[in-house]
Protein backbone atom coordinates (compact mmCIF):
# COMPACT_ATOMS: atom_id res chain seq x y z
CA UNK A 1 0.00 0.00 0.00
CA UNK A 2 1.10 3.40 -0.68
CA UNK A 3 0.56 6.33 1.26
CA UNK A 4 0.11 9.94 0.41
CA UNK A 5 0.45 12.74 2.70
CA UNK A 6 1.35 16.85 2.83
CA UNK A 7 1.56 17.56 5.88
CA UNK A 8 4.79 19.52 6.84
CA UNK A 9 4.29 23.09 7.52
CA UNK A 10 6.30 24.59 4.40
CA UNK A 11 3.91 22.53 1.98
CA UNK A 12 0.68 23.98 3.61
CA UNK A 13 2.28 27.35 3.81
CA UNK A 14 3.15 27.21 0.16
CA UNK A 15 -0.24 26.19 -1.34
CA UNK A 16 -1.92 29.09 0.13
CA UNK A 17 -0.52 32.68 -0.47
CA UNK A 18 -1.32 33.97 2.82
CA UNK A 19 -0.45 33.46 6.13
CA UNK A 20 -1.82 36.17 8.59
CA UNK A 21 -5.58 37.87 8.17
CA UNK A 22 -6.13 41.03 6.33
CA UNK A 23 -5.52 43.35 9.00
CA UNK A 24 -1.70 42.21 8.74
CA UNK A 25 0.11 44.77 6.79
CA UNK A 26 2.61 43.07 4.91
CA UNK A 27 2.34 39.70 3.26
CA UNK A 28 4.19 36.91 5.58
CA UNK A 29 5.64 35.28 3.12
CA UNK A 30 7.10 38.10 0.52
CA UNK A 31 7.01 41.20 2.95
CA UNK A 32 5.31 42.88 0.29
CA UNK A 33 2.98 45.88 1.62
CA UNK A 34 -1.02 44.94 1.59
CA UNK A 35 -3.41 47.25 0.19
CA UNK A 36 -6.08 48.05 3.09
CA UNK A 37 -9.01 47.00 0.01
CA UNK A 38 -8.98 43.69 -0.19
CA UNK A 39 -11.51 43.06 -3.26
CA UNK A 40 -10.56 40.87 -6.63
CA UNK A 41 -12.77 42.03 -9.03
CA UNK A 42 -12.76 40.54 -12.41
CA UNK A 43 -15.24 40.42 -15.74
CA UNK A 44 -16.66 37.16 -16.80
CA UNK A 45 -19.05 36.75 -20.29
CA UNK A 46 -22.37 35.45 -19.01
CA UNK A 47 -24.62 34.14 -16.61
CA UNK A 48 -22.63 30.94 -14.92
CA UNK A 49 -24.93 28.04 -15.24
CA UNK A 50 -25.08 27.28 -11.68
CA UNK A 51 -23.18 27.30 -7.92
CA UNK A 52 -24.46 23.62 -7.33
CA UNK A 53 -21.04 22.01 -7.23
CA UNK A 54 -23.52 18.68 -8.90
CA UNK A 55 -24.78 21.00 -11.59
CA UNK A 56 -22.59 23.15 -12.87
CA UNK A 57 -21.11 22.92 -16.16
CA UNK A 58 -19.09 25.95 -17.22
CA UNK A 59 -15.65 26.98 -16.46
CA UNK A 60 -16.77 30.98 -15.21
CA UNK A 61 -19.25 28.83 -13.12
CA UNK A 62 -16.75 26.25 -12.15
CA UNK A 63 -14.45 28.93 -10.46
CA UNK A 64 -16.75 30.67 -8.71
CA UNK A 65 -17.93 26.98 -6.82
CA UNK A 66 -14.10 26.78 -6.48
CA UNK A 67 -14.31 29.29 -4.05
CA UNK A 68 -17.55 28.00 -2.35
CA UNK A 69 -16.54 24.82 -1.78
CA UNK A 70 -13.73 22.71 -1.29
CA UNK A 71 -13.04 19.06 -2.25
CA UNK A 72 -10.61 16.64 -1.43
CA UNK A 73 -8.01 17.68 -2.88
CA UNK A 74 -6.72 21.15 -4.71
CA UNK A 75 -4.15 22.56 -7.01
CA UNK A 76 -1.36 24.93 -6.44
CA UNK A 77 -0.23 27.37 -9.18
CA UNK A 78 1.97 25.34 -10.68
CA UNK A 79 -1.19 22.70 -10.92
CA UNK A 80 -0.05 20.13 -8.67
CA UNK A 81 -2.10 18.48 -5.61
CA UNK A 82 -2.21 19.97 -2.61
CA UNK A 83 -4.24 19.12 0.05
CA UNK A 84 -7.98 20.24 0.34
CA UNK A 85 -10.65 18.82 2.97
CA UNK A 86 -8.53 15.52 2.70
CA UNK A 87 -4.91 15.57 4.61
CA UNK A 88 -3.50 12.46 3.17
CA UNK A 89 -4.29 9.53 1.38
CA UNK A 90 -3.73 5.50 0.47
CA UNK A 91 -3.55 4.06 -2.76
CA UNK A 92 -3.97 0.04 -1.80
CA UNK A 93 -1.39 -2.48 -4.23
CA UNK A 94 -3.59 -3.16 -6.96
CA UNK A 95 -4.65 0.62 -7.42
CA UNK A 96 -8.35 -0.11 -7.04
CA UNK A 97 -9.03 1.25 -3.32
CA UNK A 98 -8.05 4.77 -2.35
CA UNK A 99 -8.66 5.54 1.31
CA UNK A 100 -8.51 9.81 1.91
CA UNK A 101 -8.25 10.99 5.73
CA UNK A 102 -10.25 14.15 5.84
CA UNK A 103 -9.21 17.19 8.58
CA UNK A 104 -10.82 17.39 11.66
CA UNK A 105 -11.18 21.01 11.42
CA UNK A 106 -13.13 21.37 8.41
CA UNK A 107 -16.65 23.01 8.60
CA UNK A 108 -19.60 24.05 6.90
CA UNK A 109 -20.42 27.81 6.20
CA UNK A 110 -22.95 27.01 9.54
CA UNK A 111 -20.80 25.87 12.00
CA UNK A 112 -21.25 21.86 10.55
CA UNK A 113 -18.38 19.65 10.47
CA UNK A 114 -17.83 18.30 7.37
CA UNK A 115 -17.73 14.43 7.30
CA UNK A 116 -16.72 11.51 4.94
CA UNK A 117 -20.63 11.32 4.39
CA UNK A 118 -20.86 14.42 3.34
CA UNK A 119 -18.62 13.40 -0.04
CA UNK A 120 -20.80 9.82 -0.40
CA UNK A 121 -23.88 12.12 -0.48
CA UNK A 122 -22.55 14.45 -3.15
CA UNK A 123 -21.02 11.63 -5.42
CA UNK A 124 -24.23 9.58 -4.79
CA UNK A 125 -26.02 12.70 -5.86
CA UNK A 126 -24.12 13.06 -9.06
CA UNK A 127 -24.41 9.48 -10.26
CA UNK A 128 -28.10 9.58 -9.46
CA UNK A 129 -30.08 9.78 -12.92
CA UNK A 130 -32.94 12.27 -10.44
CA UNK A 131 -30.66 14.68 -9.79
CA UNK A 132 -29.95 14.93 -13.74
CA UNK A 133 -26.35 16.27 -13.51
CA UNK A 134 -24.71 17.69 -16.60
CA UNK A 135 -21.75 16.27 -15.76
CA UNK A 136 -23.28 12.75 -14.69
CA UNK A 137 -21.10 10.96 -17.04
CA UNK A 138 -17.94 12.23 -14.87
CA UNK A 139 -18.93 9.39 -12.48
CA UNK A 140 -18.35 7.17 -15.27
CA UNK A 141 -15.07 8.46 -16.19
CA UNK A 142 -13.66 8.20 -12.76
CA UNK A 143 -14.15 4.82 -13.00
CA UNK A 144 -15.99 4.52 -9.57
CA UNK A 145 -17.34 0.71 -8.68
CA UNK A 146 -20.62 0.16 -9.87
CA UNK A 147 -20.73 3.67 -11.45
CA UNK A 148 -22.03 2.63 -15.18
CA UNK A 149 -24.82 0.98 -13.55
CA UNK A 150 -25.74 3.76 -10.97
CA UNK A 151 -25.54 6.59 -14.07
CA UNK A 152 -27.59 4.30 -16.39
CA UNK A 153 -29.70 3.92 -13.50
CA UNK A 154 -29.45 -0.40 -12.64
CA UNK A 155 -28.35 0.47 -10.04
CA UNK A 156 -29.28 2.39 -6.70
CA UNK A 157 -26.64 5.46 -5.80
CA UNK A 158 -25.96 3.38 -2.98
CA UNK A 159 -24.45 0.54 -5.18
CA UNK A 160 -21.54 3.02 -5.69
CA UNK A 161 -17.99 2.78 -4.99
CA UNK A 162 -17.75 4.91 -2.11
CA UNK A 163 -18.41 4.66 1.16
CA UNK A 164 -17.55 6.73 4.48
CA UNK A 165 -15.58 4.11 7.04
CA UNK A 166 -16.01 6.74 9.79
CA UNK A 167 -16.63 10.32 9.82
CA UNK A 168 -12.92 11.46 8.56
CA UNK A 169 -12.07 8.57 6.38
CA UNK A 170 -13.42 8.09 2.44
CA UNK A 171 -13.00 4.78 1.19
CA UNK A 172 -12.97 5.27 -2.86
CA UNK A 173 -13.66 1.66 -4.52
CA UNK A 174 -12.52 1.92 -8.44
CA UNK A 175 -14.18 -0.98 -11.16
CA UNK A 176 -10.23 -0.49 -12.95
CA UNK A 177 -7.10 1.14 -11.77
CA UNK A 178 -7.20 4.60 -12.88
CA UNK A 179 -3.37 6.50 -12.33
CA UNK A 180 -4.81 10.09 -12.86
CA UNK A 181 -7.82 9.77 -10.29
CA UNK A 182 -6.53 12.02 -7.48
CA UNK A 183 -6.63 14.55 -10.23
CA UNK A 184 -10.07 14.10 -11.15
CA UNK A 185 -11.19 14.70 -7.32
CA UNK A 186 -10.44 18.45 -7.69
CA UNK A 187 -13.47 18.84 -9.70
CA UNK A 188 -16.55 20.28 -9.02
CA UNK A 189 -18.38 17.20 -9.17
CA UNK A 190 -16.68 15.79 -6.80
CA UNK A 191 -17.11 18.29 -3.86
CA UNK A 192 -19.22 17.86 -0.93
CA UNK A 193 -22.98 18.79 -0.62
CA UNK A 194 -25.11 19.71 2.43
CA UNK A 195 -28.06 16.96 2.42
CA UNK A 196 -29.51 18.71 5.28
CA UNK A 197 -30.06 22.02 3.27
CA UNK A 198 -30.81 20.38 -0.12
CA UNK A 199 -33.45 18.70 1.56
CA UNK A 200 -34.71 21.76 3.22
CA UNK A 201 -34.66 24.65 0.39
CA UNK A 202 -34.34 21.99 -2.79
CA UNK A 203 -33.54 23.67 -6.36
CA UNK A 204 -33.63 26.89 -4.24
CA UNK A 205 -30.49 25.62 -1.90
CA UNK A 206 -28.23 27.58 -3.54
CA UNK A 207 -29.84 31.15 -3.42
CA UNK A 208 -27.91 33.29 -0.82
CA UNK A 209 -29.37 33.04 2.60
CA UNK A 210 -30.01 29.55 2.03
CA UNK A 211 -26.85 27.98 0.71
CA UNK A 212 -24.28 26.22 2.95
CA UNK A 213 -20.90 25.45 1.36
CA UNK A 214 -17.61 24.69 3.19
CA UNK A 215 -14.43 26.60 1.16
CA UNK A 216 -12.94 30.12 1.60
CA UNK A 217 -15.56 31.86 0.71
CA UNK A 218 -19.67 32.52 1.13
CA UNK A 219 -21.95 33.45 -1.32
CA UNK A 220 -23.44 36.70 -0.76
CA UNK A 221 -25.00 38.17 -3.55
CA UNK A 222 -26.30 36.71 -7.00
CA UNK A 223 -27.50 39.02 -9.52
CA UNK A 224 -28.25 37.96 -12.73
CA UNK A 225 -26.70 39.67 -15.85
CA UNK A 226 -24.65 41.98 -13.14
CA UNK A 227 -22.37 40.46 -10.88
CA UNK A 228 -21.47 37.74 -8.14
CA UNK A 229 -20.22 38.12 -4.99
CA UNK A 230 -18.37 35.64 -2.32
CA UNK A 231 -17.26 37.02 0.85
CA UNK A 232 -14.57 35.56 3.30
CA UNK A 233 -16.06 32.27 5.19
CA UNK A 234 -14.75 32.62 9.06
CA UNK A 235 -16.02 28.69 9.65
CA UNK A 236 -13.18 27.88 6.83
CA UNK A 237 -10.78 25.83 8.34
CA UNK A 238 -7.84 27.70 7.38
CA UNK A 239 -9.31 31.40 7.56
CA UNK A 240 -6.96 33.20 9.01
CA UNK A 241 -4.41 32.46 6.40
CA UNK A 242 -7.24 33.77 3.57
CA UNK A 243 -6.09 37.67 2.60
CA UNK A 244 -8.53 38.35 0.05
CA UNK A 245 -11.89 39.40 1.74
CA UNK A 246 -14.25 39.57 -1.37
CA UNK A 247 -13.98 38.14 -4.79
CA UNK A 248 -16.55 40.05 -7.06
CA UNK A 249 -17.44 38.27 -10.53
CA UNK A 250 -18.97 41.73 -12.80
CA UNK A 251 -20.79 40.05 -15.87
CA UNK A 252 -19.74 42.22 -18.86
CA UNK A 253 -21.13 40.91 -22.11
CA UNK A 254 -18.96 43.30 -24.24
CA UNK A 255 -15.32 42.65 -24.19
CA UNK A 256 -14.21 46.32 -25.11
CA UNK A 257 -16.48 47.54 -22.57
CA UNK A 258 -14.79 45.38 -19.95
CA UNK A 259 -11.70 46.72 -21.36
CA UNK A 260 -12.57 50.35 -20.80
CA UNK A 261 -13.60 49.74 -17.19
CA UNK A 262 -10.02 47.59 -16.14
CA UNK A 263 -8.50 50.67 -17.50
CA UNK A 264 -10.36 52.63 -15.59
CA UNK A 265 -9.88 51.13 -12.22
CA UNK A 266 -12.72 48.74 -12.13
CA UNK A 267 -11.58 45.79 -12.99
CA UNK A 268 -8.29 43.80 -11.40
CA UNK A 269 -8.36 41.20 -14.51
CA UNK A 270 -10.39 40.69 -17.57
CA UNK A 271 -10.36 39.19 -20.94
CA UNK A 272 -8.04 41.03 -23.78
CA UNK A 273 -10.48 41.20 -26.98
CA UNK A 274 -9.15 39.23 -29.91
CA UNK A 275 -6.87 40.69 -31.69
CA UNK A 276 -5.86 43.14 -29.40
CA UNK A 277 -2.84 41.35 -27.29
CA UNK A 278 -0.25 42.50 -29.51
CA UNK A 279 -1.20 46.54 -28.79
CA UNK A 280 -1.96 46.14 -25.30
CA UNK A 281 1.52 43.71 -24.32
CA UNK A 282 3.51 47.10 -25.83
CA UNK A 283 1.39 49.82 -24.50
CA UNK A 284 0.79 48.00 -20.83
CA UNK A 285 3.86 45.43 -20.64
CA UNK A 286 3.41 43.07 -18.00
CA UNK A 287 -0.11 43.13 -17.33
CA UNK A 288 -0.63 41.86 -20.87
CA UNK A 289 -0.36 38.11 -20.56
CA UNK A 290 -1.28 35.41 -22.58
CA UNK A 291 -0.19 31.65 -20.95
CA UNK A 292 -0.89 28.04 -22.39
CA UNK A 293 -4.79 26.89 -21.31
CA UNK A 294 -5.26 23.05 -21.41
CA UNK A 295 -8.93 24.02 -23.67
CA UNK A 296 -9.82 23.70 -27.00
CA UNK A 297 -12.19 25.55 -29.58
CA UNK A 298 -14.07 24.28 -32.32
CA UNK A 299 -16.93 23.34 -34.49
CA UNK A 300 -19.34 20.57 -34.09
CA UNK A 301 -21.55 18.53 -36.85
CA UNK A 302 -25.23 17.65 -35.81
CA UNK A 303 -24.56 13.95 -36.86
CA UNK A 304 -28.01 12.99 -35.28
CA UNK A 305 -31.06 12.15 -36.73
CA UNK A 306 -32.18 15.83 -36.33
CA UNK A 307 -28.69 16.97 -38.26
CA UNK A 308 -28.68 18.43 -42.04
CA UNK A 309 -28.10 15.27 -44.63
CA UNK A 310 -24.88 17.14 -46.09
CA UNK A 311 -23.13 16.68 -42.72
CA UNK A 312 -23.42 12.77 -43.19
CA UNK A 313 -20.62 12.68 -45.56
CA UNK A 314 -17.35 12.35 -44.26
CA UNK A 315 -16.34 14.76 -47.68
CA UNK A 316 -18.70 17.51 -46.80
CA UNK A 317 -17.08 17.84 -43.14
CA UNK A 318 -13.22 17.15 -44.05
CA UNK A 319 -13.72 19.65 -46.64
CA UNK A 320 -14.99 22.25 -44.77
CA UNK A 321 -12.07 21.58 -41.80
CA UNK A 322 -9.63 21.25 -44.78
CA UNK A 323 -10.80 25.18 -46.32
CA UNK A 324 -10.01 26.87 -43.11
CA UNK A 325 -6.97 28.86 -42.83
CA UNK A 326 -5.96 28.44 -39.00
CA UNK A 327 -3.12 30.80 -39.50
CA UNK A 328 -5.53 33.65 -39.94
CA UNK A 329 -7.83 33.08 -37.19
CA UNK A 330 -4.78 32.36 -34.81
CA UNK A 331 -2.52 35.07 -35.99
CA UNK A 332 -4.90 38.16 -37.39
CA UNK A 333 -8.46 37.08 -35.52
CA UNK A 334 -7.09 36.08 -32.22
CA UNK A 335 -3.35 37.55 -32.28
CA UNK A 336 -3.22 35.90 -28.82
CA UNK A 337 -0.93 33.13 -28.67
CA UNK A 338 -3.37 30.51 -29.73
CA UNK A 339 -1.89 27.77 -31.97
CA UNK A 340 -3.55 26.54 -34.44
CA UNK A 341 -5.16 23.14 -33.88
CA UNK A 342 -5.29 20.32 -36.33
CA UNK A 343 -6.49 17.26 -33.78
CA UNK A 344 -8.61 17.91 -31.15
CA UNK A 345 -6.54 17.31 -27.82
CA UNK A 346 -4.10 19.87 -27.41
CA UNK A 347 -0.64 19.06 -27.51
CA UNK A 348 0.42 20.43 -24.31
CA UNK A 349 -1.70 17.62 -22.31
CA UNK A 350 0.45 15.53 -20.74
CA UNK A 351 1.70 12.01 -22.57
CA UNK A 352 -0.22 12.92 -25.50
CA UNK A 353 1.54 12.51 -29.03
CA UNK A 354 -0.59 13.66 -31.64
CA UNK A 355 -0.74 11.98 -35.11
CA UNK A 356 1.07 13.60 -37.97
CA UNK A 357 -1.67 14.11 -39.94
CA UNK A 358 -1.67 14.85 -44.12
CA UNK A 359 -3.45 18.22 -43.64
CA UNK A 360 -0.38 19.48 -41.11
CA UNK A 361 2.13 18.59 -43.93
CA UNK A 362 -0.11 20.70 -46.67
CA UNK A 363 0.17 24.46 -47.46
CA UNK A 364 -2.97 26.20 -46.98
CA UNK A 365 -3.46 26.12 -50.97
CA UNK A 366 -3.68 22.49 -51.09
CA UNK A 367 -6.06 22.03 -48.12
CA UNK A 368 -8.39 24.33 -50.57
CA UNK A 369 -7.92 22.16 -53.66
CA UNK A 370 -8.04 18.92 -51.69
CA UNK A 371 -11.26 20.84 -50.17
CA UNK A 372 -12.92 21.70 -53.70
CA UNK A 373 -12.02 18.02 -54.61
CA UNK A 374 -14.42 16.55 -51.81
CA UNK A 375 -17.07 18.67 -52.32
CA UNK A 376 -17.90 18.10 -55.72
CA UNK A 377 -17.56 14.55 -54.77
CA UNK A 378 -19.82 14.65 -52.07
CA UNK A 379 -22.23 16.41 -54.84
CA UNK A 380 -21.86 20.22 -53.95
CA UNK A 381 -20.82 23.05 -56.07
CA UNK A 382 -22.23 26.18 -57.51
CA UNK A 383 -25.29 24.39 -58.78
CA UNK A 384 -26.00 22.81 -55.74
CA UNK A 385 -24.59 25.13 -53.29
CA UNK A 386 -24.20 23.27 -49.77
CA UNK A 387 -26.01 26.00 -47.07
CA UNK A 388 -26.71 25.50 -43.30
CA UNK A 389 -27.36 27.17 -40.37
CA UNK A 390 -24.06 28.08 -37.71
CA UNK A 391 -24.61 29.17 -34.44
CA UNK A 392 -22.39 30.44 -31.49
CA UNK A 393 -22.63 31.89 -27.67
CA UNK A 394 -22.77 35.24 -27.99
CA UNK A 395 -19.58 37.19 -27.37
CA UNK A 396 -17.09 39.37 -29.68
CA UNK A 397 -14.74 37.00 -30.11
CA UNK A 398 -16.39 34.44 -31.09
CA UNK A 399 -18.65 36.32 -33.72
CA UNK A 400 -15.43 37.26 -35.46
CA UNK A 401 -14.31 33.82 -35.50
CA UNK A 402 -17.32 33.08 -37.17
CA UNK A 403 -17.88 35.61 -39.57
CA UNK A 404 -14.63 34.63 -40.86
CA UNK A 405 -14.92 30.89 -41.11
CA UNK A 406 -18.46 31.72 -43.28
CA UNK A 407 -16.03 33.96 -45.45
CA UNK A 408 -13.27 31.16 -45.86
CA UNK A 409 -16.06 29.08 -47.00
CA UNK A 410 -18.37 31.23 -49.30
CA UNK A 411 -15.19 32.17 -50.98
CA UNK A 412 -13.01 29.08 -51.63
CA UNK A 413 -16.32 26.62 -51.67
CA UNK A 414 -19.15 28.77 -52.46
CA UNK A 415 -21.17 27.21 -49.18
CA UNK A 416 -23.81 29.71 -48.00
CA UNK A 417 -23.72 29.70 -44.24
CA UNK A 418 -26.35 31.34 -41.81
CA UNK A 419 -24.94 32.75 -38.62
CA UNK A 420 -26.69 33.52 -35.37
CA UNK A 421 -26.06 33.59 -31.60
CA UNK A 422 -27.35 33.04 -28.51
CA UNK A 423 -27.36 33.72 -25.11
CA UNK A 424 -25.21 31.06 -23.13
CA UNK A 425 -27.53 28.71 -21.22
CA UNK A 426 -30.24 29.08 -24.07
CA UNK A 427 -26.86 27.89 -26.56
CA UNK A 428 -26.38 24.73 -24.20
CA UNK A 429 -29.79 23.58 -24.30
CA UNK A 430 -30.24 24.11 -27.89
CA UNK A 431 -26.92 22.46 -28.53
CA UNK A 432 -27.40 19.71 -25.71
CA UNK A 433 -30.85 19.34 -27.53
CA UNK A 434 -29.22 18.67 -31.17
CA UNK A 435 -31.58 22.15 -31.99
CA UNK A 436 -28.32 23.27 -34.41
CA UNK A 437 -26.81 21.89 -37.49
CA UNK A 438 -23.10 23.13 -36.65
CA UNK A 439 -22.34 24.91 -33.28
CA UNK A 440 -19.47 26.38 -31.41
CA UNK A 441 -17.77 24.06 -29.15
CA UNK A 442 -15.16 24.67 -26.54
CA UNK A 443 -13.78 22.10 -23.92
CA UNK A 444 -11.08 23.07 -20.95
CA UNK A 445 -9.73 20.05 -19.35
CA UNK A 446 -10.84 18.37 -16.17
CA UNK A 447 -7.56 16.94 -15.50
CA UNK A 448 -4.47 17.05 -17.81
CA UNK A 449 -4.64 13.35 -19.54
CA UNK A 450 -5.80 13.18 -22.98
CA UNK A 451 -9.14 11.16 -22.35
CA UNK A 452 -10.51 14.54 -20.64
CA UNK A 453 -10.59 15.44 -24.58
CA UNK A 454 -11.48 12.36 -26.23
CA UNK A 455 -14.09 11.27 -23.87
CA UNK A 456 -16.79 14.09 -25.17
CA UNK A 457 -16.86 11.73 -28.47
CA UNK A 458 -17.69 8.62 -26.85
CA UNK A 459 -20.83 7.50 -28.28
CA UNK A 460 -22.57 7.41 -24.84
CA UNK A 461 -20.81 11.02 -23.38
CA UNK A 462 -23.31 13.70 -21.84
CA UNK A 463 -21.36 15.93 -24.07
CA UNK A 464 -21.26 14.58 -26.78
CA UNK A 465 -23.90 17.11 -28.60
CA UNK A 466 -22.98 16.45 -32.14
CA UNK A 467 -24.11 12.30 -31.12
CA UNK A 468 -20.76 11.54 -33.29
CA UNK A 469 -20.70 7.65 -32.49
CA UNK A 470 -17.40 5.23 -34.05
CA UNK A 471 -17.20 1.77 -32.29
CA UNK A 472 -13.77 1.54 -33.07
CA UNK A 473 -13.09 4.96 -32.00
CA UNK A 474 -15.19 3.86 -28.84
CA UNK A 475 -12.85 0.89 -27.82
CA UNK A 476 -9.93 2.62 -28.36
CA UNK A 477 -10.69 4.78 -25.05
CA UNK A 478 -12.11 1.80 -23.71
CA UNK A 479 -8.91 -0.15 -23.63
CA UNK A 480 -7.01 2.93 -22.86
CA UNK A 481 -8.83 2.78 -19.05
CA UNK A 482 -6.85 -0.71 -18.37
CA UNK A 483 -3.34 0.53 -20.77
CA UNK A 484 0.00 1.18 -19.48
CA UNK A 485 0.96 2.76 -22.08
CA UNK A 486 -1.94 5.11 -23.43
CA UNK A 487 -0.03 7.48 -25.78
CA UNK A 488 -0.50 4.86 -29.18
CA UNK A 489 -4.05 3.90 -28.45
CA UNK A 490 -4.91 7.97 -28.13
CA UNK A 491 -2.82 9.13 -30.76
CA UNK A 492 -4.96 6.66 -33.15
CA UNK A 493 -8.42 8.07 -31.58
CA UNK A 494 -7.39 11.37 -32.81
CA UNK A 495 -6.55 9.73 -36.61
CA UNK A 496 -10.08 8.34 -36.58
CA UNK A 497 -11.28 11.86 -35.66
CA UNK A 498 -9.16 13.14 -38.50
CA UNK A 499 -10.64 10.72 -41.07
CA UNK A 500 -14.01 11.08 -39.79
CA UNK A 501 -14.31 14.95 -38.92
CA UNK A 502 -17.38 14.59 -36.80
CA UNK A 503 -15.97 18.34 -35.60
CA UNK A 504 -13.39 20.88 -37.15
CA UNK A 505 -11.00 21.58 -34.20
CA UNK A 506 -9.43 25.94 -34.79
CA UNK A 507 -7.42 26.73 -31.80
CA UNK A 508 -6.38 25.66 -28.55
CA UNK A 509 -6.69 28.45 -26.22
CA UNK A 510 -4.05 30.86 -24.10
CA UNK A 511 -4.77 32.70 -21.61
CA UNK A 512 -5.29 35.93 -22.61
CA UNK A 513 -5.51 38.37 -19.44
CA UNK A 514 -5.03 42.10 -18.46
CA UNK A 515 -4.24 41.51 -15.25
CA UNK A 516 -3.28 44.66 -12.53
CA UNK A 517 -0.04 44.64 -11.11
CA UNK A 518 -1.51 44.82 -7.54
CA UNK A 519 -2.81 41.85 -7.93
CA UNK A 520 -0.49 39.30 -6.85
CA UNK A 521 0.11 35.13 -7.20
CA UNK A 522 -2.64 34.51 -9.78
CA UNK A 523 -1.35 30.87 -11.29
CA UNK A 524 -0.58 32.08 -14.52
CA UNK A 525 1.71 28.66 -14.71
CA UNK A 526 -1.44 26.06 -13.93
CA UNK A 527 -2.07 24.89 -17.63
CA UNK A 528 -5.69 24.05 -16.29
CA UNK A 529 -6.52 27.77 -15.14
CA UNK A 530 -7.85 26.41 -11.83
CA UNK A 531 -7.61 29.54 -9.55
CA UNK A 532 -8.77 29.66 -5.79
CA UNK A 533 -9.47 33.37 -4.43
CA UNK A 534 -7.79 32.14 -0.97
CA UNK A 535 -4.68 31.99 -3.17
CA UNK A 536 -4.59 35.47 -4.25
CA UNK A 537 -3.92 39.12 -2.44
CA UNK A 538 -3.52 42.65 -3.25
CA UNK A 539 -0.34 44.26 -2.88
CA UNK A 540 -0.53 48.38 -1.70
CA UNK A 541 0.09 50.63 -4.68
Amino acid sequence: MTRFTELTLSTILSVGIAAAATAQETHPETGVELADDQTFTYRILDNISSVDPQIVEDTDGSDVVRDLFEGLLNQDENGELVPGVATDWEVSDDKMTYTFHLRDDAKWSNGDPVTAGDFVYAWRRAADPATASPYQWFISLMSLENGDAVVAGDAAPEELGVEAIDDRTLEVRLSAPLPYFPQMVVHSTTFPSPQKVIEEYGEAWTKPGNIVSNGAYVLTEMNPGESIVREKNPEYWDAENVILDKSVALIINDENVALTRYKAGELDMTDIPAGQFPRLKEEYGDEAHSFPKLCNYYYTFNLSDSGPEAFKDPKVRKALSLAVDRDIIVNNVMAGGQPPAYVFTPEATADFSAPDLEIMDMTQAERDEKARELLAEAGYGSDNPLSFDMVYNTSEAHEKVAVVLAQMWKQKLGVEVQLSNMEWKVFLEERGNQNFELARGAWCGDYNEASTFLDLLESSSGYNDGKYSNPEYDQLLEDALTAEDTTPLYTAAEEILAEDMPVIPLYHYAGVYMIDDDLKNFPVNNIQFNWYSKDLYKAAE
